[in-house]
């Protein structure tokens, strides 16, 4: 019976909302999918896997490639397939995001990880809105750099656009200063660690303090290696775990934008508060990948559903390297002029606030926690 509902409701929402959409539509969906094959494709050279640049980089690099180039001559027909992109296919992929995550990854690393991410994440956001107005920068500008750098990256920007509803160039503003500030970090943390400038923290003070400041979890995970290619240290695994502990956070901090960037209307009247459903939906996966974990044998847990290796994790990183890709291809030099030199500024700033503040933390508040 269960079933049925479901094909039909499915079914429905394929005519209703998917089907009688337009060729130009469709077109505007291809060439997005083509591009992010593309995308895929240039990843996986090894000059560009020794960069640690994932598919999603490559792909609004693609994208905005496109768009200065011969994507001015795009006829208009086919931007609801970019904006579709944009929208519906970004938020698909964050909830699906939720299948490289369990609950066990928070209590296997315990509470010193959990307040160190907790206190970065705001200390960041809050930093973040507060340099913006100093700079004089747009605020939507402000809040989506700040988060990126707080959180993870690109899929932080990326889940915070929904909520913030800025416009696309300034999502791709913001992800390029947490993409170029991440590689910086994810080369500077093993320099510094080989060079004895982080002989102040022992090992698990040093994995907690890569994994609570790098901006992507592929940054993570290269300079983890780098410094301990074998974790016989733990400080790799140690690192991708508190990473992942503030992947797990974005959904809350979603939740709570939604609620703060709330604005009155222009009668003065409050407006409805944008939930954004997307955020339940990443909670929910991450609790039932939790209960599958313990239900499913182990290899055909990892195959088919756990992790980005896993038949899911190709699929979701697929989905966001569309989304990243379309994101581009709605970003021309022009806009970027428009936003000003004041997101290089902040993230800059940002930066610095990482690279220092999360030293002091890992030095004297997780000795302390532990």
């Amino acid at each position: 019976m269960f079933l049925r509902f479901f094909l039909y409701f499915c079914i429905e929402f394929l005519n209703t909302r998917i089907m009688k959409k337009d060729k130009g539509f469709w077109m505007g969906i291809i060439l997005i999918a083509f591009f992010s094959v593309l995308a895929y494709l240039v990843a996986s050279i090894q000059a560009v896997k020794a960069l640690a640049l994932s598919p999603l980089i490559i792909g609004i690099i693609i994208g905005m490639l496109f768009a200065n180039t011969i994507g001015k001559k795009m006829p208009k027909e086919w931007m609801p397939g970019l904006k579709f992109c944009t929208k519906q296919i970004l938020r698909t992929g964050i909830v699906l995001y939720g299948f490289r995550l369990t609950l066990n990854d928070v209590i296997a690393i315990g509470l010193p990880a959990i307040v160190v991410d907790c206190i970065i994440i705001a200390g960041t956001i809050f930093l973040g809105i507060w340099l913006g107005k100093l700079l004089k920068m747009d605020a939507d500008t402000a809040i989506m750099t700040a988060t990126g750098s707080a959180i993870c990256g690109a899929a932080a920007v990326l889940g915070a656009e929904p909520v913030v509803k800025c416009e696309s160039h300034k999502t791709a503003v913001a992800v390029s200063t947490v993409v170029i500030f991440g590689i910086i970090a994810m080369f500077l943390y093993p320099i510094m660690y080989r060079t004895g400038l982080l002989s102040g923290l022992d090992n698990q003070q040093v994995a907690i303090y890569t994994g609570s400041t790098l901006h992507e979890v592929a940054n993570v995970a290269g300079a983890g290696n780098a410094m301990d290619p074998s974790d016989a240290l733990g400080i790799a695994g140690t690192a991708t775990i508190t990473k992942m502990i503030r992947v797990i956070l974005l959904a809350p901090v979603l939740i709570i934008m939604a609620f703060c960037l709330k604005k009155p209307s222009a009668n003065g009247e409050k407006t409805k508060i944008t939930i954004p459903w997307f955020a339940f939906g990443f909670i929910a996966i991450i609790l039932v990948t939790t209960f599958l974990q313990g239900v499913m044998p182990e290899a055909a847990f990892k195959t088919y559903l756990f992790g980005g290796a896993s038949w899911m994790g190709i699929l979701d990183t697929f989905l966001l390297t569309m989304a990243m890709t379309a994101l581009g291809a709605d970003t021309t030099i022009e806009k970027f002029r428009q936003a000003g030199a004041g997101p290089f500024y902040l993230a800059t700033l940002l930066f610095v606030w990482l690279l220092i503040g999360g030293y002091l933390l890992a030095k004297y508040l997780v000795p302390v926690l532990a």
